[in-house]
């Protein structure tokens, strides 16, 4: 169950490493590329701040986003920002999204995300959580899929290969941890896949990241699948 108490407190922790990380960059560093194709870090930093400031809007009942175009609008016009910007604004708009959890509500409620997506609001720390902790491995300043707390690593797999089942695109998949943990993703099409490996490798394929799963063993099926952008 989810326990949206626990994520708030795990996402001020995030957050605070995060800032911590970036401090210790300059100007140049914030323009240069990013693990995301095409971002800058700068890039990075203004869609987590925005990303704090439009999960407010969910909270308030309002659009996530204003558009699509909007949103991306406002990260080109954030991105090159200077350092001390960036981490104000990151701080400011971090705290606005923990205010807008401390009042009392109903946190059984549906809210709507983005395109159309709901959710139960109390999923929604747990999603400002997975926007902090990837993106700080996005960054490229050191942080890696191996350097994520296990417990998060656990919950954003099953996250994820819920996200993937059902997808036609996605033969059936089969992964296996070291650990024993097993998690099945994908449609029922297609031959059916087995990836063994360890989690932070099964959370690079399910997300994109780091190898994206090249280092995963297939054991079965005719090779490792690729995903849809997420």
């Amino acid at each position: 169950m989810t326990d949206h108490v626990d994520d708030l407190r795990s996402v001020r922790e995030a957050t605070d490493q995060l800032l911590t990380a970036v401090a210790k960059l300059d100007n140049a560093a914030l323009a240069e590329e990013s693990h995301l194709p095409g971002w800058t870090r700068g890039h990075i930093l203004a869609h987590l701040a925005r990303n704090a400031d439009a999960l407010v809007n969910v909270f308030e009942g309002r659009p996530m986003y204003e558009s699509g175009t909007a949103r991306d609008a406002d990260i080109e016009r954030d991105a090159g920002r200077p350092l001390e910007e960036h981490l104000t604004d990151l701080r400011d708009s971090g705290a606005r999204f923990l205010a807008t959890t401390e009042p009392a509500q109903d946190w059984s409620r549906t809210v709507e995300l983005r395109n159309g997506v709901t959710d139960l609001a109390s999923n929604v720390p747990f999603r400002r959580l997975v926007e902090v902790q990837l993106h700080h491995v996005d960054l490229n300043v050191g942080y890696g899929l191996q350097d994520l707390p296990e417990e998060f690593t656990d919950r954003e797999i099953v996250f994820l290969a819920d996200r993937w089942s059902g997808r036609p695109e996605v033969p059936p998949v089969t992964l296996r941890a070291p650990s024993g943990q097993v998690w099945h993703t994908g449609g029922t099409e297609g031959t059916p896949v087995v990836l063994e490996g360890p989690k932070d490798e099964l959370l690079g394929w399910l997300a994109g990241r780091g190898l994206r799963g090249a280092r995963l063993s297939v054991v079965a099926g005719d090779g490792l699948p690729e995903l849809p952008p997420l």
